[in-house]
Formats: structure tokens, C-alpha cells, sequence
């Protein structure tokens, strides 16, 4: 992301004019784009037009539309993002007042008001502004017939292709046939890599699978770079680490990124140090539970006592519908760093993201033990936001 101008007073107060150049740009402005924010961007409308007999055309033109945010949605899978809100700036074609959708898209320019930046804002800024923070890895988990391949940046793991081939177990000639269909299966695998990893910017790449298959597809491709002379494999080929997973499936990438072999070569990504955090906090909730809390009350009280040495939370508990509860979640985030906490920020389009949301998306590792800490819902809470959002505070507990 780059930063066209910036018009921010010490109040906190003011815009930024961002311009995306990735799809991971979209996805940091899909976290700092805000419900009462306003945005001014070039979009498309459909305009209405009255001849003077009285027939009427359309036509689709470019606008520049200044809008009172309202809903923001992201597709990881196309890179799409939309923001939709109330037009608040008068414009020739469109009426104050009026609704409309506009999409962001890279290389696009857009301008961004708040009427408070906070301090996890501006660190998602300077976050996207920085130019390391590229993807880091590519990984491709596989077995027999089925593989995913992925790219791992420090926000997102994006699933890039799905390779999938039969491969026949039974039969007469189930032998002949296995490695026909292997072979396919190779072969598609093979193009997909070529097809969707940088292997000249990328740092390294994960090739896992149970058993053997992940050295059999390294072979086969080797084979194949040599005969038909694939210069980004040949060329590259120290990037690739071989390794073992328990399946083909997107939720391996977890264990991948808790191998010592993994985080030595990824030491410095946000992906590794956030899969690092939450086996921390598994192993504690298993030796010393009275140190392991989870759940909006539990870590809320425990922040409070200064006893939190490491916070997790999903990022998407900073975008509740509800104001005040975006707040309270920041104020957290502060309280804990102003004690000389560490804070992971989970992105939940990464396993391990999704991992924590689906134990409430709020967790932490204590400094001392708190085995009086209340987990039970916090119910004051849940009739504030009730209907408002569908939050992952349901279930709330402490961690014994």
C-alpha cells in the first residue's frame, strides 16, 4: 500500500489517500475501512437519462463519490472489496442521501476520513505501507489425488489452486491404472506451481504430505524441469523444503508452521510467530491452566490485574458493528502493551486465525496465576450486542 497524502491533525482526526497495490493491500483497507467512516473513490453508477419526448436511456459513468460508510465485505478469493454507504457530498449525477456500492480495487486510489485514527489503525498503515511484508512462502499439501496449493503472506494464506485426480485402489488392473493416474496427478500439480508461485520472490516453498508422496511429486518434477528445461524449478530448487503433514487438506498448513525446519527459514513472518503463540498457549493451558485464559471476561479481568504477558485476538473483533465494543477492544490491545505485554493479532485467513475464532477469538498467556478468575458470559455484553453482530464472545470461559 502506498500513501498518496496524508491529512491527519494531533486530534487523530483526518484522511488518509491510500493506494492498494496488492490484494493484500485490499485486505488491510478492508480493516481499516469502518462502519461511520467516509470514503471518497472513482466508482461506476448507472445513470438515468430523459429525452425531451419524454423516452428515457442508461448509461454506466465514472464517478468520484464521497460516502458515509455503512457495510464493508471482502472476497479473499477474487480480491474483491466493497463498501457500501450513504452518499454525503453532492454530485451532478447523484443525489445526497442516496445509496450506493462502490468497489475498491487495486491501483485505484481512495480516500479514507476518520474521525479518530487509533493506534491499531495507523499500525495496520504502517503495516501495509511496508515493503517487506510481501508474501513470505509458498506450500502445497498433498496425498494421494488431492492437493492445495497456498500462498502465505503475513495477513492471508491463499488457497490458489485445488489439484484433484482420482486415483484407483481396487480393480485388475489397479496397479497399471494408479500410476497412469499418479502420473496425471503429478503432472497437473506441476503446472499449477508454475502457474501461481513467484519462485524467484518467494522465500521458500513447503512441499508436505503423509508418507511418500510429496517425494514422489519432487521427483517426477525434477525429472520434468530437466527434460523440458523448467528454468524457475532448476534455478530454485534450494528454496524447496520437503516435509511431513497428516493430510492434503488447508488445516496441515498449521503443522507446517509449528516445524523447527519452518520457522528457522520463516523466523521473522507474522504467520510463524502467530502459530508459535498459539502453541505457547496450548502448552499452558495444559501444564498450568491457572496461567492459560480465553473469552472476552476471563482475559478482560486478567488485563486489568497487569497479568497478561501475551494477548491473542482475531482481528476481527475490531470490526463490531457496535462502536463502543471496537473500543473497548483497542483499549485492550493498549492496556496490555502499556504493561509490557506482548500482542499477537491473528489474521482468521489463516489457519491459525481461524483456529483461535473458534475458541471465541480471545486468549492469552498469564505472567502469574489467576485461578479465581470468573468464565462465565459476560451478559451485559451480549444484550448490548444482541442482534447487532454475530460476535464470537458466545461461549466466553477461562481456561482451567
Amino acid at each position: 500500500m502506498r500513501i498518496v497524502r496524508r491529512d491527519i491533525d494531533k486530534s487523530g482526526e483526518g484522511t488518509l489517500k491510500l493506494l492498494p497495490e496488492s490484494a493484500e493491500d485490499l485486505w488491510h483497507a478492508y480493516h481499516l475501512v469502518l462502519p461511520g467512516d467516509f470514503v471518497r473513490a472513482s466508482t461506476f453508477r448507472k445513470v438515468q437519462h430523459e429525452t425531451a419526448t419524454g423516452s428515457s436511456s442508461s448509461e454506466r459513468v465514472r464517478l468520484s463519490l464521497t460516502l458515509e460508510v455503512s457495510s464493508v465485505a471482502f472476497d479473499a478469493t477474487s480480491a474483491a472489496m466493497r463498501v457500501t454507504g450513504r452518499v454525503i457530498v453532492a454530485n451532478a449525477a447523484v443525489k445526497v442521501g442516496a445509496f450506493h456500492t462502490a468497489e475498491l480495487d487495486v491501483h485505484r486510489a481512495f480516500t479514507l476520513g476518520k474521525k479518530h485514527w487509533d493506534a491499531l489503525a495507523m499500525e495496520r498503515v504502517a503495516l501495509s505501507t511496508d515493503a517487506a511484508a510481501d508474501a513470505d512462502a509458498a506450500a502445497v499439501v498433498m496425498h494421494d489425488g488431492l492437493a492445495h496449493v497456498c500462498l502465505l503472506s503475513r495477513s492471508m494464506t491463499l488457497v490458489r489452486a485445488r489439484v484433484e485426480t482420482p486415483i484407483p485402489r481396487k480393480g485388475k488392473n489397479a496397479l497399471y491404472n494408479r500410476d497412469t493416474a499418479l502420473t496425471k496427478f503429478y503432472a497437473a500439480l506441476l503446472r499449477a506451481l508454475l502457474q501461481h508461485v513467484d519462485w524467484g520472490a518467494i522465500k521458500v516453498v513447503l512441499l508436505a504430505s503423509p508418507g511418500f508422496t510429496k517425494d514422489s511429486f519432487w521427483a517426477y518434477a525434477m525429472e520434468e524441469a530437466a527434460r523440458s528445461s523448467l528454468r524457475p524449478l532448476l534455478e530454485n530448487r534450494a528454496k524447496v523444503l520437503l516435509l511431513h503433514c497428516s493430510s492434503g487438506y488447508k488445516h496441515a498448513l498449521t503443522e507446517l508452521l509449528a516445524d523447527p525446519a519452518v520457522t528457522a527459514r520463516l523466523a521473522d513472518t507474522a504467520a510463524v510467530a502467530e502459530a508459535r503463540a498459539l502453541d505457547d498457549f496450548f502448552a499452558m493451558l495444559s501444564s498450568d491452566p491457572a496461567r492459560a485464559v480465553y473469552g472476552p471476561r476471563a482475559v478482560m479481568t486478567a488485563a486489568e490485574l497487569g497479568a497478561v504477558d501475551a494477548l491473542l485476538v482475531t482481528d476481527e473483533l475490531f470490526r463490531s458493528a457496535v462502536v463502543a465494543t471496537r473500543r473497548r477492544y483497542v483499549a485492550l490491545v493498549e492496556e496490555v502493551k502499556a504493561v509490557g505485554g506482548r500482542v499477537h493479532i491473528f489474521s482468521t485467513l489463516h489457519p491459525t486465525g481461524e483456529r483461535l475464532r473458534d475458541m471465541t477469538g480471545l486468549a492469552a498467556v498469564l505472567r502469574y496465576p489467576l485461578p479465581d478468575v470468573d468464565d462465565e458470559e459476560e451478559e451485559e455484553e451480549s444484550e448490548v450486542e444482541s442482534g447487532a453482530e454475530s460476535g464470537p464472545e458466545g461461549g466466553a470461559g477461562a481456561g482451567r
